[in-house]
């Protein structure tokens, strides 16, 4: 790809006029040294120069595809070059200002705070005294060496404002390929809400090493193929990442582990994949809420990502079971979202026949 765009860059009329041929190739060397130096060395690792190098490697590379996909366009449709020669040099110019426009929008919206997107839902069997429970939920943070301790206060103080009952989190909260911080533990023992944190692994905790014990050090409550009764007839129940047990060959069936034995009453299923949704409907649950997908994150990876999740972001309705998919509270790769922001959910539960 940096081949290729710079290579189709050179034959814009302005750039070739003002910018020397060995001026164009060293900032290509230069800019394809910062995305594999943030790779090899940000990627994996925690601190100042991390982040800096992660940042700088994973916007760079959103960029490039950003600017790759209308000069592609554009060279599809002019043949390469072959059908009208003299204009399709303009129009490689124009593609590059759409592909940094585009960049500029993703960037904005990718470091924006993330939106407080409400539901609500009626569920089965919920009893009397929990009609209007006020479930905040939060997804994908990927605490890491590129979104840190100040954001994740802000993130915090977010959730407190809902003045939530219940608190989820719906896996890959650390990124997972460096250790994280004590301050970001810290910061995230701050949260509280009447009826517990609660927490189910996405595959980055598992990246790395099983990193599920960092939630029992921020005092959360895993659930980790199982159910606990909240209250009397509400019910909780959560399962492993389904995408990492997909990679490891397992074949088990955890959503029926999960809500086996369980009293009767309203159930809630917490998985960070959202798969299997006509199961958890058939065993009984009533809402399921999921993250993973980021809502496909960057335009246009989301017709991509949907052909793999079809329940891709937002609500849906399967076998009279609610699904909701957080499209993401933090960001995976670059800090950048084209087209929406990053989301908090606020689901407020009524009972079947109450007034909202």
């Amino acid at each position: 790809m940096h081949i290729y765009v710079f290579w189709r860059a050179a034959s814009v009329p302005f750039i070739n006029r003002h910018v020397s041929r060995k001026t164009l190739i060293g900032a290509g060397v230069i800019l394809w040294a910062i995305f594999f130096f943030g790779r090899v060395i940000g990627h994996g690792g925690t601190g100042v120069l991390a982040g800096m190098l992660e940042f700088l490697g994973m916007t760079w590379l959103a960029v490039l595809f950003l600017t790759f996909i209308p000069l592609l366009l554009i060279d599809i449709f002019t043949l390469f070059g072959f059908l009208v020669p003299r204009l399709s040099s303009l129009l490689r110019g124009w593609a590059l200002l759409v592909g940094i426009a585009l960049s500029a929008i993703a960037l904005v919206q990718g470091l924006r705070p993330p939106v407080i997107e409400k539901y609500e839902v009626i569920l089965s069997g919920l009893p009397d005294a929990m009609d209007g429970t006020v479930i905040v939920a939060l997804s994908d943070l990927h605490l890491g060496s590129q979104i840190g301790e100040r954001w994740l206060a802000a993130r915090v103080a977010q959730v407190k404002a809902q003045q939530p009952d219940i608190v989820v989190l719906l896996g890959d909260i650390f990124e997972g390929h460096g250790p994280p911080e004590d301050r970001l533990i810290a910061t995230l023992k701050q949260l509280w809400a009447p009826y517990g944190i609660w927490a189910v692994p996405g595959n980055h905790e598992f990246y790395g090493g099983d990193k599920t014990s960092l939630f029992e050090e921020a005092s959360f409550k895993l659930l980790s193929n199982g159910w606990e009764e909240v209250m009397p007839g509400f019910i909780l129940a959560g399962i492993d990442d389904l995408t990492t047990r997909y990679r490891n060959g397992r074949s088990d069936d955890p959503i029926s582990q999960a809500l086996a034995g369980r009293p009767p009453g309203a159930t809630i299923l917490l998985s960070h994949t959202p798969w299997q949704a006509e199961k958890a409907a058939k065993t009984g649950a009533g809402l399921m809420l999921s993250g993973h997908t980021h809502g496909g994150q960057i335009w246009p990876f989301d017709y991509l990502v949907k052909s793999r999740y079809p329940l891709l972001e937002g609500r849906y309705e399967v076998d009279g079971m609610t699904v909701i998919v957080c499209r993401g509270t933090g960001t995976w790769g670059p800090r950048m979202r084209l087209w929406r922001p990053g989301e908090i959910l606020r689901v407020t539960l009524r009972g079947k026949g109450k007034p909202a």
